[in-house]
């Protein structure tokens, strides 16, 4: 069969959206550079009819600018209609791809859950359990170790009863210790003399030292010849 009537030939891919959208993209910006250039020209025929009289050869210069005018004028129909065929292209490029990409998240999902439910299979709930009393009763035994080390031996037994009334009693002491009122008396003691017996009546007339009546005092030595 394939020699009778040839082997058919593969179809090739059609342009994708992105090479839709660039292609159109392309058209709009070479006919942009065309507009350019036709304002070029209508400024150059502006600044010629400002310096023109009127007559025939000024209204044929405005023929010129009028063609030229209306070539930009279809020129900018057709850059407007060419953005608009890119824009609702790129809408339906971007509602596209958000379709697939939301494909492709439920199916990241389902495999997530299949995945789940594959490594629950190999958890055993009562082995956890078992896992944790095991690990309850490590731990009451640590604490039987700890409170065995830190048993105390030698100590003497004594009744609660005599351990209270000691404990009274040190409250008792500790109350007298505290208790400062006899410094009180040592406090309110009068001061020590600083000044020989009868010096205050002593009083000094110039150099020389008189008695409470203002009469010249004795020397001791005279006193005692």
């Amino acid at each position: 069969m394939n020699r009778l009537f040839g082997k058919s030939k593969p179809k090739t891919p059609g342009p994708s959206i992105n090479d839709c959208i660039a292609g159109v993209d392309a058209r709009a910006n070479s006919i942009e550079e065309k507009i350019a250039k036709l304002d070029n020209e209508l400024r150059k025929y502006k600044d010629q009819l400002a310096k023109m009289r009127e007559g025939p050869s000024k209204n044929a210069v405005k023929q010129k600018a009028m063609r030229i005018l209306k070539q930009k004028k279809a020129f900018e129909q057709q850059v407007e209609s060419l953005r608009n065929q890119s824009f609702n292209m790129e809408q339906a490029n971007y509602a596209a791809q958000t379709l697939k990409d939301t494909q492709n998240t439920v199916n990241a999902m389902k495999d997530g859950v299949k995945q789940m439910k594959n490594e629950f299979k190999k958890i055993n709930i009562e082995n956890i359990e078992d896992i944790h009393d095991d690990i309850a009763d490590m731990l009451e035994q640590a604490d039987e170790v700890q409170e065995t080390l830190g048993r105390t031996y030698g100590m003497p037994e004594i009744d609660d009863d005599e351990l209270e009334a000691e404990l009274d009693a040190l409250g008792d002491e500790i109350a007298l210790d505290d208790d400062t009122s006899y410094l009180d008396d040592v406090v309110k003691a009068p001061a020590a003399p600083d000044k020989e017996p009868g010096a205050d009546s002593i009083k000094t007339k110039g150099d020389i030292k008189v008695d409470e009546f203002g009469l010249p005092q004795v020397p001791t030595s005279l006193k005692t010849t």
